[in-house]
């Protein structure tokens, strides 16, 4: 169900837009490829000179390789449009950090403990955080939804609908289900 109708006029300012793709490799691996992207509506004033209306004020890229158990093995980072054209681009190299970490194994608290502040772009860091997901889906793509093998299917216990003791559960994983009928 959509939002609904505002009850007032109003007039859009600001467009942000992020898009993530999950792509298999020929290799074996896993990229994921991240795009944020700033638009105005009106032309805009920066300190480094006005950014005319549609034309980007932030268009950041990120690209995360990962393996079959979720960890980084590369990680790519560019910053096309930004508003302080040779200083913002030059945090990017140090996103490489991320190699090594697995995407589902405490990553969001680490990305924001390893990029808080000066030590990362804000947005760059911000579009990281929708890769943990992403990257379930995209194996999602190639995996049974309710397999039932001996251990517990991996989307279980990690959104509200998924809780072993709910009702959904109940009915689509039965085998799983700990709830007061399992008793």
């Amino acid at each position: 169900m959509p939002l609904p109708q505002p009850k007032v006029g109003r007039a859009r300012a600001h467009r942000r837009r992020i898009e993530v793709q999950g792509f298999t490799r020929d290799d074996g691996l896993f990229d994921l490829d991240a795009r944020l992207t700033d638009q105005k509506d009106l032309d805009y004033p920066l300190s480094t000179g006005v950014r005319k209306a549609g034309d980007p004020v932030h268009d950041l890229f990120i690209r995360v390789t990962i393996d079959g158990t979720f960890t980084i093995v590369d990680v790519a980072a560019s910053s096309d449009w930004v508003p302080y054209p040779g200083a913002c681009g030059a945090i990017t190299p140090a996103y490489r950090q991320l190699i090594g970490l697995n995407l589902v194994r405490g990553f969001r608290r680490t990305v924001g403990e390893m990029f808080a502040d000066v030590r990362g772009c804000s947005h760059l860091t911000e579009l990281l955080l929708s890769l943990p997901t992403t990257a379930i889906q995209t194996f999602a793509t190639f995996r049974k939804e309710n397999d039932d093998g001996a251990e517990k299917p991996f989307q279980l216990d990690r959104c509200h609908a998924l809780e072993t003791t709910s009702e959904t559960v109940m009915r689509y994983y039965p085998k799983w289900y700990r709830g007061d009928a399992a008793d």
